[in-house]
């Protein structure tokens, strides 16, 4: 009956908002009547919920005797739904105390109460009052939601078909939350979820939908977070990530949402490697060889292997793996990618320049971090075939080199034109543009110049006089490739310390200046 006064007022209230003849007091009234309905439904919630756990304690071992007050306390939550339309009233679920006793009832009406909150934390309805949104959320929060709905979850059995969608609503309110406030995914990750996920990605069940979106909420917590990227490590969820994704070193996945699956996980296990502590793990888990194999396999996989091997090797912290990749014979797999960009990447919709970037980011990373023997190695592979590979890092020089001019040319144009038209150009502006041009190529660019320099320095004379006589076959110029590793210098990444930064800048600098 609420409900159907409820609908009323709602159309007659849309009506008024249609005819103009009717006074705004009018208006007024119809909300009036609106929020008074809603407290009645909150407040018959609350009696009902209020029952029927007195009928529960009073009758433990006797279902029959509070079954009744549990069909109505389902009724007055499925009528409750239509809160989710108004997020302008969120509040009055908070005052009430509703979201307090909806919380409690997760132990046994949960499949109800999920739905509910799910609706409730709608992305959309949430963005439709954010002071609404606010309220419930914090309420939410508050209340240990995700512990409760992690411990909900635990109990559910995914082999009766209303447990398993209760499931996925489950992770569909998290996400909700999440995106809303992405500050709560550390504390999440630290509620159950976490260990949650990673037992479920494991599970030996059938690939379906809710397996799919666990990948989806993991490589969500993983984001922008060291903490829970450390609690993942922790838990030995390196280990999990490359079990699941060993499954496709030799077999493509079956359907495009397992494909997703499949990049959902390489993504987390990207997202864990900005972690020193967690390349450790992933050497120890023998990540690197899985990598390895994935790109001899030439499967699905192979893109998002090489996007790992790339983040696991970079930067000072990556100098373990980056000896123990040439110790497994990588530099046999690695080359002849760089001399030559697989079609079928091509064909799956990989940009060359993806690819490219991620080959000369590797080797950029095995010139700066290899030692001794292993760097003899690297080095020699350049001298191989009378120094082929030498002709192909020349040949992507010009190639970024040319694109990066172009970009160039655009932007001086706009900054000629803003100037005119009489605009400051400050440094945010001067900001998006710098990132415009390392997006045309640039930080290709600089890998790439910084691989010539770094050959060009390593005391082989016929590989830096290789690099200097193509430079000059094709008009090329010493002058431009400094100006290059100059920039680099000054932009190195954040999150160094300044004294790594430092050290850093000197070295490139000297290298480009005997270059």
């Amino acid at each position: 009956m609420l409900l159907v006064l409820l609908h009323c007022f709602l159309s007659i209230d849309e009506k008024l908002c249609r005819c103009h003849d009717y006074s705004t007091s009018a208006n007024n009234h119809m909300l009036i009547n609106v929020r008074s309905t809603v407290k009645k439904m909150i407040l018959t919630f609350e009696k009902r919920s209020y029952k029927n756990q007195e009928l529960r304690i009073k009758f433990p071992d006797n279902p029959e005797k509070f079954m009744e007050s549990e069909l109505d306390l389902n009724d007055i939550i499925q009528e409750m739904h239509v809160i989710a339309t108004m997020p302008d009233l969120y509040h009055l679920l908070v005052e009430l105390n509703a979201v307090h006793s909806l919380l409690g009832l997760l132990t046994h009406v949960a499949i109800a109460v999920v739905d509910l909150l799910q609706e409730l934390t709608d992305i959309d309805t949430l963005h439709e009052s954010e002071e609404g949104a606010e309220v419930l959320i914090d309420s939410l929060l508050e209340g240990q939601v995700v512990a409760l709905l992690v411990q909900n979850m635990e109990r559910l059995d995914e082999q009766v078909k209303e447990e398993s969608d209760g499931i996925y609503n489950t992770l569909a309110i998290i996400e909700n939350m999440a995106e809303f406030r992405p500050g709560l995914c550390a504390e999440a990750a630290q509620q159950g979820l976490m260990q949650w996920l990673l037992k479920r990605i494991k599970a030996k069940m059938p690939f379906d939908a809710n397996k799919l979106y666990c990948s989806e909420i993991l490589a969500i917590l993983l984001q922008n977070n060291d903490n829970t990227r450390e609690l993942l490590g922790e838990m030995d969820g390196i280990d999990v990530l490359l079990q699941q994704l060993s499954v496709f070193k030799r077999h493509n996945p079956n359907t495009a949402e397992e494909q997703e699956m499949m990049e959902n996980l390489f993504d987390a296990l990207c997202s864990c490697l900005m972690l020193a502590s967690n390349r450790e793990r992933f050497l120890k888990g023998e990540g690197l060889q899985l990598m390895n194999l994935m790109l001899r396999e030439k499967k699905m996989s192979r893109t998002s292997a090489l996007k790992v091997l790339d983040h696991a090797m970079i930067g000072p912290e990556g100098l373990d793996n980056c000896h123990k990749f040439v110790d497994i014979l990588g530099l046999r797999t690695i080359f002849p990618l760089f001399m030559k960009t697989p079609k079928k990447m091509k064909k799956a919709g990989v940009p060359e320049k993806e690819h490219e970037e991620h080959v000369c980011s590797i080797i950029a990373s095995m010139l700066r971090n290899l030692k001794s023997q292993q760097r003899t190695r690297l080095l020699n592979k350049f001298t191989e075939n009378d120094c082929e590979k030498v002709d192909r890092l020349m040949e992507l020089h010009f190639k970024y080199l040319e694109a990066v001019q172009q970009a160039d040319k655009r932007i001086e144009g706009e900054k000629h034109e803003m100037v005119q038209r009489g605009e400051i150009l400050d440094d945010s502006i001067e900001d998006e543009f710098y990132l415009r041009r390392l997006d045309a190529g640039l930080f290709v660019l600089q890998l790439i110049c910084y691989i010539m320099v770094e050959i060009s320095n390593s005391g082989i004379s016929q590989l830096q006089q290789r690099v200097h006589q193509i430079l000059n076959l094709r008009g090329g110029s010493v002058k431009v490739v400094r100006h290059i590793m100059r920039e680099y210098a000054e932009s190195l990444g954040d999150g160094k310390t300044e004294e790594f930064k430092e050290t850093e800048r000197k070295r490139i600098v000297e290298l480009a200046e005997n270059f």
